[in-house]
This record gives structure tokens, C-alpha cells and sequence, in this order.
């Protein structure tokens, strides 16, 4: 059983910020599919997708990328399949009011909201890590890595040098 993460965007729109989903995931050696559907236009493709995934013996997080009304992330949801975090990317259009249509779901329909791509990667992958003992090891080098590299430019920018 693999693990695959379905980046499910509403509009084409959207590429450009799903690609950078996409670049974190890959940066993992997560295998992550882009595909496209809206829940309001081709809610019927949504479902036909959804079920491809569902029966695909691979362990799935969903990520959805929708802005306006993002019905998408619950639709996503409802079927109960696999997690679903929303990642909407006008959140600097709507503010935090995009939470409401993004995660306020009713609560037989979790969603997880992430508001950055980056950090929605990131979920994904720490999520995944759970069953997956050398992506929990490649996640845990990272973090020390970077408290390593935070340490040392501390150390570095407080050097005093002599008068």
C-alpha cells in the first residue's frame, strides 16, 4: 500500500499555488496528484474521482483548493474516505471569514483548514508519517536541521569582534 496525496483544485486557476503543494510534497518523496473539479460545476466528476481514489488501495490525504463558497473541502469530506485539509487560496482576499465556508462543517464532516501551502504539505506529510517510520525520521532530521541552522546564525550574528 502506497501513499498518495490528491491535491483537488476548483479551477485552473489555482495551478500556480497547487504546484507549491505539490514541490513540498515531492521534497518528502510524497507522490501527490493534481486534478481538478469543482463541487459546484461537476460535482458528479468530483464523486467519480473520489471513488478512483477510494479504490486505489493507496493511503490518501486530500488536499482542496477552492476559493469563492469552498464546498469543495466538504463535499470531499462527506464521503468519509480520507482526511481532507482545506487550503483556500484567497485567504488574503476573504480574511479568516473563509474559515466558515472552508471548515465549519457539520461534525460528522471533519476538515482540517491549513491557511499556506507550504504548511498544508507539511500536514500531509506528518499525517503520512504516522504509518510511515522513515518519512517520520526524514521529517524529524529537517526540524533538527533547521533549530541547528537557527542556533548557529544566533551564534554567528551575536560573534563579537574585537575593537
Amino acid at each position: 500500500m502506497g501513499q498518495k496525496a490528491v491535491i483537488i483544485m476548483g479551477s485552473k486557476s489555482d495551478m500556480e499555488f497547487c504546484d507549491k503543494i505539490k514541490t513540498t510534497l515531492t521534497g518528502y518523496s510524497i507522490t501527490a496528484d493534481l486534478r481538478m473539479a469543482s463541487a459546484h460545476r461537476t460535482p458528479e466528476y468530483l464523486l467519480k474521482i473520489l471513488r478512483e481514489y477510494s479504490s486505489s488501495g493507496d493511503q490518501i490525504v486530500a488536499v482542496s483548493v477552492a476559493g469563492l463558497s469552498d464546498a469543495l473541502s466538504g463535499v470531499i469530506a462527506a464521503q468519509r474516505l480520507f482526511p481532507v485539509i482545506a487550503c483556500p487560496p484567497d485567504l488574503e482576499k476573504y480574511d479568516l471569514t473563509k474559515v466558515f465556508s472552508s471548515a465549519f462543517t457539520p461534525s460528522d464532516v471533519p476538515v482540517a483548514f491549513v491557511n499556506d501551502p507550504v504548511k498544508a504539505a507539511n500536514l500531509v506529510a506528518q499525517i503520512f508519517a504516522l504509518s510511515n517510520r522513515q518519512l517520520a525520521e526524514s521529517i524529524l532530521k529537517a526540524t533538527l536541521d533547521k533549530k541547528s541552522q537557527l542556533e548557529k546564525s544566533d551564534s554567528e550574528m551575536n560573534r563579537k569582534t574585537p575593537a
